[in-house]
């Protein structure tokens, strides 16, 4: 699929939100259908309910079944903050390792073609 910019060129950022807001709710409305299905075939072996039993029995338990997926898709979410914040600090932490060896690399190199250098002028008097 092809960007209206112009071809290849990336998204902008609102239509990546969007698309998550959307697969957000598609998602939602496929565990809502799911939720319903199950509620219908608990009510299938509970022949003695009535019509509006089990209606009843099948919002409760939609309304259940969506609540604990919510309260399961926050707590997946929240630890998946927690790891983002987590790995970030490690990889600031690796980066600044990183540079202080390369500044320190950098250092003794130069240090050491200075030493090259005084030691060929002197040799060169």
């Amino acid at each position: 699929m092809t960007s209206p910019r112009g071809q290849g060129a990336p998204p902008d950022r609102g239509s990546g939100e969007l698309a998550n807001e959307v697969e957000g709710f598609l998602l939602l409305q496929a565990e809502r259908e799911q939720a319903q299905r199950e509620a219908e075939a608990l009510c299938a072996r509970l022949p003695w309910l009535t019509t509006g039993q089990a209606e009843d029995l099948t919002r409760h338990y939609t309304e259940q079944r969506l609540g604990l997926t919510r309260q399961a898709l926050q707590a997946f979410a929240d630890r998946a903050g927690r790891l983002r914040g987590e790995y970030e600090a490690r990889y600031a932490d690796l980066r600044r390792t990183l540079l202080r060896r390369h500044a320190v690399w950098a250092c003794l190199l130069l240090a050491s073609s200075i030493g090259v250098s005084t030691g060929a002028a002197w040799l060169t008097r």
